[in-house]
């Protein structure tokens, strides 16, 4: 296009960009805590047999490395956040170790007090933990305006 054109066309007013829709950061939230699975049984899998180590001590030493990853993963894609590092991650960490406390809890339900079958459970569990730590990653760990801790304290206004 010629100077003289592109001189006389109107300046465009910036559209404001908008974050991803709540269906598109469940969609991709989904995805990655997929692979981030699939990832964990490849990884655990092939750790156990080189190793020959305890499944046990390498499970949680493969969930541990896959933290990092996975939280980037849902920091940059599932919530596309801003939110500086020191501020998300050790919420992120936070709420991890909120799941895995709701694990024991979903599962002492669904097993001990309900008696379902284990796939019926462990697929009740997953939806439960998963569905929770979503909505606490988007409303908290990776929000860009919440509160500090979760439960914050405010003082009281006297009159």
């Amino acid at each position: 296009m010629s100077a003289a054109l592109f001189s006389m066309m109107p300046n465009p007013t910036p559209m404001p960009v908008e974050g991803p829709s709540v269906m598109g950061q469940l969609a991709a939230f989904v995805a990655i805590g997929a692979a981030g699975a699939a990832g964990f049984v490849a990884l655990s899998s092939l750790a156990s047999q080189v190793t020959g180590a305890e499944s046990s001590w390498v499970n949680a030493l493969c969930y541990t490395a896959l933290i990092g990853p996975v939280y980037l993963a849902h920091r940059r894609f599932s919530f596309q956040s801003e939110l500086p590092h020191s501020h998300a991650l050790p919420r992120y960490i936070g709420v991890q170790l909120m799941a895995v406390a709701l694990v024991t809890l979903f599962s002492f339900v669904v097993y001990g007090l309900l008696g379902m079958t284990s796939v019926v459970a462990a697929t009740l569990v997953i939806a439960l933990t998963s569905g929770l730590n979503f909505v606490v990653l988007r409303g908290w760990a990776f929000a860009q305006h919440a509160p500090v801790t979760l439960f914050q304290l405010r003082p009281i206004a006297h009159e």
